[in-house]
């Protein structure tokens, strides 16, 4: 296993969508993709984070894990459980919330508030290749949403307001210099 290194924005491949794993009956799932899954999940619990996108990695495929706890209040950390989804897609959506504070492993030091849907349905394979299509709503829609959307080549700060994008690049720019 080992921890990868996260890239950061203004890295000009995080907006760029990544490309399906072949899965012609799970065939593209091969080791290398298993090995690439379980080193994902041990660098996003390294973040320390709660998902983390291929993408995110230098990775142009369409695989994401998440931390199959984080919809548990009572999780300490303890139980460093992720799950994989492999070409997932949000299939159907529905309702309204605001992810307060969203922030994200490549987008150093910032978070704000992200309008999101409320419940979403999602579809993927997992590790062995197998089709699956889950109902997700809270944190864990948030959670698919904003992984899925790094697979799209879309980051949260890309869903807020203009004049917020702006000070955040302007802050990113001056701590750059300051290096």
């Amino acid at each position: 296993m080992a921890v990868l290194k996260i890239l950061t924005y203004p890295e000009k491949s995080l907006s760029q969508p990544s490309v399906k794993v072949n899965n012609a009956d799970g065939a593209g799932i091969d080791d290398e993709i298993k090995k690439l899954i379980v080193n994902m999940g041990e660098t996003m619990f390294t973040a320390p984070g709660v998902g983390l996108a291929a993408p995110q990695i230098g990775v142009n495929k369409r695989i994401l894990v998440y931390n199959s706890n984080a919809v548990n209040p009572d999780d300490d950390g303890s139980k460093q459980e992720f799950t994989a989804l492999i070409n997932p897609e949000i299939i159907a959506a529905s309702g309204s919330i605001v992810s307060e504070k969203e922030a994200c492993l490549s987008v150093l030091d910032y978070s704000a508030d992200v309008k999101r849907y409320e419940k979403v349905t999602v579809k993927a394979l997992n590790i062995e290749g197998i089709k699956i299509e889950f109902d997700a709503e809270g944190i864990l829609a948030v959670i698919m949403q904003h992984e899925i959307d790094h697979l799209d080549g879309i980051l949260f700060i890309d869903r807020i307001s203009v004049l917020k994008r702006a000070m955040y690049k302007k802050k990113l720019k001056k701590n750059l210099d300051d290096q």
